[in-house]
């Protein structure tokens, strides 16, 4: 097998005659349009403006008197107290409901019992009803002491009723109520982090608290803080019921001064207008918070509030607008492939053409202007340091990564796009979906679906996608899983395989889908040294079967075995490009050169 790495330049002359193969160069693009979500635009902007326009017009909303009484004093002084209970509410409540939480998911019978009752009386009470309870405490028990329980011991002793105020009964009812339903927050997050996490900080020897507060809880909030955010909401809307306790907060003190006056509306619009601002305050803390802890989760972090209103308001000046040389496709010489193929795990192959792909992560590029042709049924093996890239080019051929500009085409069909004469039109989703069934993918980490089975990992998409029947769907999946040596372990869930025997599930669940292209990205960089020859087996055979294969991997040996072309990247860019007998014996950029010189 041999293949010629003799490319050359091709000019975009603008005529489709004399245009190669896979250049785009000279198409236009026209970005997706999306007529159904104009008709939503307008509909909303006319349903906004009927809105505003009946309430700022109609004169019985009494504008005048709702700013008389917006900054009033009384009003003011209410809204403090509503915001003092919901900020004692939030931090008590969820203190307590931390411990509660913790108490669930101990090791303690006892722990777990009080805690699970607990959380069912409180969770069952209504709040009014708590308040009320509390308030009235004095009536059970005249006095609250401190002592030595049965002993007779005391040592502090309190009248109850000169304790508990009607304040002091409303924090602490919103406290007990908040606290019951903050540790089945807390108790689902701690749940949601993986149990791999835990055994991790245990290997190291850290200690029980240390995991909770390091380890699982920071874990945890990413899907605590959704919640527990729409439960402070709650609880400060919630404060208004302590008006029952006589209490003046923001509603009790609406409530006084409209009973007085009679004008009702204006003054309900005061309150609504004030639980607005609070909402807002605490939707705008909550963003941030989830951008501390989404840090390491997310690739890309959501943008700041602050920053994207800054930059819709006021738009960043472009710089001035340089000619750039007309893109160059680099197109290998035809490639020779000696005789037919076949193997038990046969697939049929796919031409990838990338034509100028660059991509960035905010001010990072990761890809520059990268272009590639990978030959039917050839082995592409792209190497290169960590950050240099690789996995990026990889993800973009199945467009998981959208490239800032340029082409990638598989059968010179593009991915992302629909060619209408010269001019390109973005595809949606649902349509980049389709096209993407044509390009598999392995993980490096697997990404099996732990709640199914091996075979059902392979069956789920050719029955959703495909749409073939599950007894067809069954029946490929267990002639695949055979080939892969896997047979017995069809109704094995992930978790019951070996780290090998996992990624051969992922092979054969690409393959089952019956793509032109298979991706491997670094697929035995997550095993032991034992695993990975039986993975490089199976990639091997694919490599004999006539498949179209592009590999990321650190595997120089395998790369040196099994490729027709090797890639060299470095910074977003091909340095070099060519056989593996040229790349591995005789590279000519010495970058390469240096890289080989470690790795060999």
């Amino acid at each position: 097998m041999t293949i010629s790495t003799d490319f050359h330049e091709v000019q975009a002359t603008g005529q489709s005659a004399a245009v190669k193969r896979g250049d785009y160069s000279h198409y236009r693009i026209v970005p997706a349009r999306y007529p159904a979500r104009t008709v939503g635009t307008i509909f909303a902007l006319l349903v906004i403006a009927a809105t505003v326009h009946s309430v700022l017009g109609n004169p019985r909303w009494g504008w005048d008197v709702f700013a008389e009484w917006f900054f009033a004093e009384p009003v003011l002084v209410g809204l403090g107290r509503t915001l003092l209970l919901t900020a004692l509410g939030a931090l008590f409540g969820f203190i307590l409901g931390t411990g509660l939480a913790l108490a669930r998911v101990s090791r303690s019978p006892l722990l777990v019992g009080v805690s699970w009752t607990y959380i069912w009386i409180f969770r069952s009470i209504p709040l009014i009803v708590l308040l009320l309870i509390l308030n009235n405490l004095g009536y059970l028990y005249e006095t609250i002491t401190v002592g030595v329980p049965y002993t007779g011991i005391n040592f502090f002793s309190w009248n109850t009723t000169q304790l508990i105020t009607p304040f002091a009964a409303a924090v602490l009812g919103l406290t007990l109520n908040q606290a019951a339903f903050a540790s089945e927050i807390i108790r689902g997050g701690i749940l949601s982090v993986d149990q791999g996490q835990l055994e991790a900080a245990s290997a190291l020897g850290l200690p029980r608290h240390r995991q909770a507060s390091r380890i699982v809880l920071p874990q945890a909030m990413r899907s605590i803080l959704p919640t527990a955010f729409n439960d402070i909401i709650g609880l400060a809307k919630g404060t208004s019921q302590v008006y029952i306790l006589a209490l003046p907060e923001l509603f009790y003190t609406i409530q006084i001064i409209y009973r007085r006056n009679l004008e009702v509306i204006p003054l309900l619009m005061v309150a609504t207008v004030w639980y607005l601002v609070i909402l807002t305050v605490l939707s705008i803390v909550q963003h941030y918070i989830e951008r501390h802890y989404a840090r390491g989760a997310l690739r890309n972090p959501p943008p700041s509030i602050f920053a994207a209103l800054y930059r819709t308001i006021v738009p960043a000046r472009t710089a001035a607008s340089v000619t750039a040389d007309e893109p160059v496709i680099r197109t290998p010489a035809k490639t020779t492939i000696s005789g037919p193929k076949s193997s038990p795990l046969h697939t049929r192959g796919g031409e990838v053409t990338i034509h100028g792909v660059s991509k960035s992560f905010g001010q990072l590029k990761v890809l520059d202007d990268v272009s590639l042709r990978i030959p039917v049924g050839s082995v592409t093996t792209i190497l290169g340091q960590s950050g240099s890239g690789k996995s990026t080019l990889l993800r973009t051929i199945n467009h998981l990564e959208r490239v800032d500009d340029g082409f990638i085409a598989i059968d010179g069909e593009l991915i992302g796009y629909r060619q209408d004469g010269e001019t390109l039109y973005e595809l949606k989703e649902k349509d980049i979906l389709k096209r993407r069934v044509e390009v598999g993918m392995v993980f490096q980490n697997f990404n099996l679906f732990p709640h199914l089975t091996a075979l059902e990992n392979l069956v789920e998409a050719p029955i959703t996608v495909r749409g073939i029947s599950r007894e067809q769907a069954e029946a490929e999946a267990r002639d695949l899983l055979a080939r892969v040596g896997l047979a017995e372990k069809a109704h094995a869930y992930p978790r019951q395989l070996s780290g090998g025997q996992q990624q051969r599930v992922a092979i054969a669940r690409a393959l089952a889908l019956k793509p032109k292209v298979l991706l491997f990205d670094e697929p035995t960089s997550a095993l032991d040294p034992e695993l990975v020859g039986e993975v490089l087996d199976v990639i091997k055979e694919l490599a004999r079967s006539g498949a179209t294969l592009v590999i990321v991997t650190h595997e120089i040996g395998f790369a040196r075995e099994v490729s027709d072309q090797v890639v060299f990247m470095e910074q977003g860019r091909i340095l070099e490009t060519g056989t593996p007998d040229k790349v591995f014996s005789r590279p000519d950029h010495p970058r390469t050169a240096a890289f080989l010189a470690k790795v060999l």
